[in-house]
């Protein structure tokens, strides 16, 4: 075993190496010169994921954003700043927009959750070779009660901290 000399760093591995299966290759294949690599998917924003389940339901139900935002209690520019994710928007103002569409706040956050999922099943379709799976039994609300798709991967729930 060799002693690093001071100037030198180590690199450490915190996972052991995965080794090929039969028959694949030791090292990916190389990217051509000057290529530049590609980036990864973004993560969407809640705010984005909320305010179109807000509004996918508001035109579901065939209404006007001020018709929403008068029986929400707050102004039209504001609802529209929130449909379009331009917004963070507290639980209260959550609550009131999804009670003036009939909504509890639960629904319109489960409704959030469900395109979340859908997007992570849409971008683990290519790495994973399209396995997923669907959940049933929500309560039903508009669009919710549907077979909901969730990945199979690492969470499978909500959490909401203040």
């Amino acid at each position: 075993m060799s002693t690093p000399t001071p100037n030198e760093a180590r690199v450490i591995p915190l996972r052991p190496p995965i080794s090929p299966g039969p028959g694949a290759a030791a090292r990916p294949p190389q990217r051509p010169a000057g290529v530049p690599p590609t980036p990864a998917p973004r993560e969407p924003l809640w705010r984005d994921l909320v305010g179109d389940a807000l509004r996918r339901e508001r035109l579901a139900q065939e209404r006007t954003l001020k018709d929403v935002a008068e029986a929400a209690r707050i102004s039209v520019p504001y609802l529209s700043e929130l449909e379009r994710g331009r917004k963070e928007a507290s639980s209260e103002v959550l609550a009131a927009a999804a009670r003036s569409l009939g909504l509890g706040l639960a629904d319109l956050l489960s409704l959030a959750q469900d395109e979340l999922a859908r997007g992570e099943l849409a971008r683990g379709e290519l790495a994973r070779g399209g396995r997923g799976r669907v959940a049933h039994g929500s309560v039903g609300h508009g669009s919710l009660g549907r077979g909901r798709v969730s990945p199979p991967a690492r969470h499978d729930g909500l959490c909401l901290a203040a």
